[in-house]
């Protein structure tokens, strides 16, 4: 009776030990793999999820299957991966916004923290300040003084409430002292286009939604939102140069299910990875402004919860709340 009871127990050790590299080996199964991007078609996330979905098949043997769903400043994608089978099927290429800063400014039905583990940093980039080509702005110090003059008539776009687009505008205001209405939307698309017809007279946003509207002259850009000039968008000054301190990227990656098994995402890590040094991905991607940059899941950890830490401050001082 005690060898049978051992024998059991040896088997099931055996099956543990067996069942545990067998979980990412099993990665991905027979199962679409869902990448959800919390912003609409044609979007920079959804041209940068294509982009890896399109190698991931080839590499992975993957069926994958990219699906928007903007809505709630990022949180509706957010929560329904939150949701999802932590098995590494269904994944979030996720931005500042869900990720960071929009629980700060409004409620959201979950927890990054908790909720949520992080895979790899896909990019980070400036935000763009763009402006309606029709008014007579050509730099940050121009556009100051445009809104002082112009009382009541500046509005920007965003693209969601507790974006960076939206918080970099606020951070502007805020240094600059001067005055704008927020008018949020669901994802670059509709922002640009609203600042393309003149609804709404700026926007910052990354290069990629905006740079077919700059090169047709609808949109003006004229700085970036990194400390220093951006190499990839090297005529672009600094905010910075006209506000020192003036410091805000815009970063995405992709998230799973906190429970999702360490070996699976350490094989999804290391896919999208490579995925990311292709040198067709980098060509292509840096022609849109992304600087591409990958990483291990605790580079991506630090990120988000650096970047929750540095906002705090700014969106109680300004006050922040959902609009």
């Amino acid at each position: 009776m005690q060898r049978r009871t051992l024998l059991v127990a040896l088997a099931c050790a055996a099956a543990t030990l067996a069942s545990a590299p067998a979980s990412a080996q099993g990665w991905p199964d027979n199962r679409p793999v869902r990448i959800l991007v919390p912003a609409p078609a044609g979007s920079s996330l959804d041209v940068l999820a294509r982009a890896i979905g399109e190698k991931l098949k080839d590499r992975a043997g993957a069926t994958v299957v990219v699906e928007n769903k903007p809505g709630a400043g990022g949180a509706l994608a957010t929560s329904e991966v939150v949701k999802a089978a932590p098995d590494g099927h269904t994944l979030l290429l996720g931005f500042n916004g869900p990720l960071a800063t929009t629980p700060l400014i409004q409620k959201v039905p979950y927890d990054v923290a908790k909720d949520l583990a992080p895979v790899i940093i896909t990019s980070s980039q400036p935000n763009v300040l763009a402006i309606h080509a029709a008014l007579p702005i050509r730099t940050v110090a121009d556009l100051v003084a445009w809104a002082k003059a112009n009382p009541g008539k500046l509005n920007f776009a965003s693209v969601g409430n507790g974006s960076s687009s939206h918080l970099n505008a606020e951070l502007l205001k805020s240094m600059a002292g001067i005055e704008a209405v927020h008018v949020p939307f669901n994802g670059s698309p509709p922002a640009v286009l609203s600042t393309v017809q003149g609804d709404t007279q700026m926007i910052f946003a990354v290069m990629q939604p905006l740079q077919a509207q700059v090169q047709a002259g609808k949109l003006r850009a004229i700085a970036v939102t990194t400390p220093k000039r951006f190499p990839l968008l090297p005529d672009l000054p600094a905010i910075a140069e006209s506000y020192p301190g003036f410091e805000a990227l815009a970063w995405n990656g992709l998230v799973a299910p906190a429970a999702t098994p360490r070996p699976v995402i350490q094989k999804i890590n290391a896919e999208v990875g490579a995925i990311l040094k292709l040198p067709d991905i980098v060509q292509k991607m840096n022609g849109f402004g992304f600087d591409l940059v990958g990483g291990s899941p605790e580079d991506f950890a630090k990120l988000m919860a650096s970047e929750t830490e540095r906002w705090v401050p700014v969106v109680r001082r300004l006050g922040l709340k959902a609009e």
